[in-house]
């Protein structure tokens, strides 16, 4: 133990990990983002708040039992760095990280009582194949590793690589993700309470989008889990 120890830390000195948000350089025991910026986090615990920011976003759109966030999102702020890094810089890690902190805030509360399964958000083939990990599926896993929920990745997919929605309205947004999921086995989720996970939810289009493909099965729930909510 001693010298697996001594080498941990030597690799650790010549090839020093940093934080993803202050560029600190990272204690051993510390996965992509040091204690004092995960202790920053604006977290919303809203999970057990009826009628939050993210309710009130999809109220009406479709039929859905609870919503939550892990934190707050905003331009600059220290989730949008976290964000980043996991979408473009090959961290994936992070968002297991954010996910396993969100399930240990979770667990033993009304919101995760009812959930059989979670399902992310999908990514095109093409795109998965560009970045090579789905971030919503790391937050996924992140989420089942604190909670023993298991995670299905095969049956909601996504059958059209639409374009980013990055600077897109509201209106566009809709239009740019009608009718690009499909579940490929209806039977899957029938009489399921499906815990629906994505990365920030802004006008909730992909979700809704997300949503109506899983409501083409029979009796099925659907609540929702992003990492940021923004603002």
């Amino acid at each position: 133990m001693e010298l697996k120890w001594v080498l941990e830390e030597l690799t650790h000195y010549f090839f020093p990990n940093c934080c993803a948000v202050c560029n600190n350089k990272l204690l051993s025991k510390e996965m992509g983002v040091c204690l004092q910026c995960l202790y920053k986090l604006p977290k919303t615990n809203n999970f057990d708040e009826d009628n939050n920011i993210s309710e009130v976003l999809l109220a009406g759109r479709f039929p859905f039992e609870c919503v939550a966030s892990f934190a707050f999102f905003t331009k600059q702020g220290l989730l949008q760095s976290l964000i980043h890094e996991l979408k473009y810089n090959n961290k994936p890690a992070i968002g297991n990280l954010l996910g396993s902190l969100f399930g240990e805030d979770l667990l033993g509360s009304n919101f995760l009582q009812p959930i059989d399964v979670i399902v992310p958000v999908p990514l095109h083939p093409k795109k998965m194949m560009k970045r090579g990990y789905n971030q919503a599926e790391a937050f996924a896993q992140g989420i089942s590793k604190a909670t023993s929920i298991p995670v299905s990745v095969d049956e909601l997919i996504r059958v059209i690589n639409n374009p980013t929605q990055t600077k897109r309205s509201k209106t566009q947004r809709w239009e740019n993700v009608k009718g690009i999921f499909e579940v490929s086995n209806t039977d899957v989720f029938q009489n399921r309470h499906v815990l629906l996970v994505d990365d920030v939810i802004t006008t909730g289009s992909t979700l809704e989008a997300c949503a109506n493909a899983l409501l083409e099965c029979s009796n099925v729930k659907i609540s929702i889990a992003t990492i940021g909510e923004s603002l």
